[in-house]
């Protein structure tokens, strides 16, 4: 009851006036350790996002430095709107107490508009089409001031993802261990392929643009859950959007789903990309990012309790095994892992 007169008040704050009967809801969570509540009915309803009081500002991904002196999720908002990207509106932010009123944004994620698949083509065009615009308009818009480009996917964090997934995707997953040679041949390969990845040119990057964090409200898409951006290579929106473990996508869609970001890219920059090496790049940028996905999915299973997740480790070994095939240098890579994740072979 304590929590329900608090989330009451924050709200009363934020419109300047009381809502003491409004229904309080709370919200599905996510991996995080954030907590979200609806208060009220829409339309007259608002989000509260809590927050732990001793939580870092740091992310819970690996990140380098010292915890932010800002809240992230405000930081990178003030930046965003900037550059004219719908986000959530903030009403309030009382820090003291880990709580911050939002607009509410109803529960229709882009995933749940994908139902019926009826409007596929139209939404991931809108996708695709407002990633190129947010690139464009960021790589135009340095600011040191946000947090994003501040830190970035280097090779050092791109290594430490391939081995969290050793340790939960691998070893976690099938109770086996590798040989003292096997862990070298990973620790090379793993080394190898995150020299390439972090070789490519970096720009702002939200880091997990897919379909649960897109929202749809009156027609417009919402970004949320950004707090994490950084800098990293084009590509890497588009791994998150096109090979979401969430919704799967068939080959053919995706690559053309590609070429749409390639021509709208140029089409605001004037910047002609060539599109083979920039899906070959698509595709390693793949192998490694779902390869983190599902030794995530079992980090956040084991160690957070929260087995919600789990479902979605397949699809994410799909697309993995699907990047192998496009990426037949690594072959090698593929027959390792393959004695630990069967479905990869």
């Amino acid at each position: 009851m304590e929590l329900e007169a608090a989330l009451r008040d924050q709200v009363g704050k934020a419109i300047g006036r009381p809502v003491p009967q409004a229904p309080i809801t709370k919200l599905k969570g996510d991996a995080s350790n954030r907590s979200y509540y609806r208060v009220g009915t829409a339309p007259e309803s608002w989000v509260l996002m809590v927050m732990p009081l001793d939580a870092s500002k740091k992310s819970e991904e690996a990140s380098k430095g010292e915890p932010p002196k800002e809240l992230p999720f405000i930081n990178v908002h003030r930046y965003l709107e900037r550059l004219g990207i719908r986000v959530p509106r903030i009403l309030r932010y009382d820090e003291p107490a880990g709580m911050m009123v939002l607009e509410d944004l109803s529960d229709k994620t882009f995933e749940a508009a994908l139902e019926g698949g009826k409007h596929r083509e139209e939404l991931y065009t809108r996708a695709v089409d407002l990633l190129a615009r947010l690139r464009a308009q960021a790589e135009r818009h340095v600011d040191s001031n946000c947090l994003a480009f501040t830190r970035a996917f280097d090779e050092d964090l791109y290594d430490w993802e391939l081995h969290h997934f050793r340790e939960w995707g691998m070893e976690a997953w099938s109770g086996k261990k590798p040989t003292d040679a096997e862990r070298a041949e990973l620790d090379r390969v793993f080394r190898d392929i995150a020299r390439q990845l972090a070789a490519a040119p970096r720009g702002f990057t939200h880091r997990d643009y897919q379909s649960r964090n897109i929202m749809v409200k009156d027609g417009e898409l919402v970004v949320i859950d950004f707090q994490d951006a950084l800098q990293g290579p084009r590509q890497y929106d588009l791994v998150a959007l096109l090979r979401d473990s969430y919704v799967e996508l068939d080959r053919g869609f995706v690559d053309a789903m590609l070429d749409r970001y390639i021509a709208t890219f140029a089409q605001l920059t004037g910047e002609r990309i060539e599109p083979t090496g920039f899906k070959a790049f698509f595709d390693l940028l793949t192998l490694q990012r779902k390869m983190k996905d599902a030794g995530r999915f079992e980090f956040i299973n084991r160690v957070k309790g929260n087995p919600g997740f789990l479902v979605s480790i397949p699809a994410s070994l799909r697309y993995v095994r699907d990047a192998f095939e496009r990426r037949p240098e690594v072959s090698g890579l593929r027959e390792l892992v393959a004695k630990y994740v069967p479905e990869l072979g």
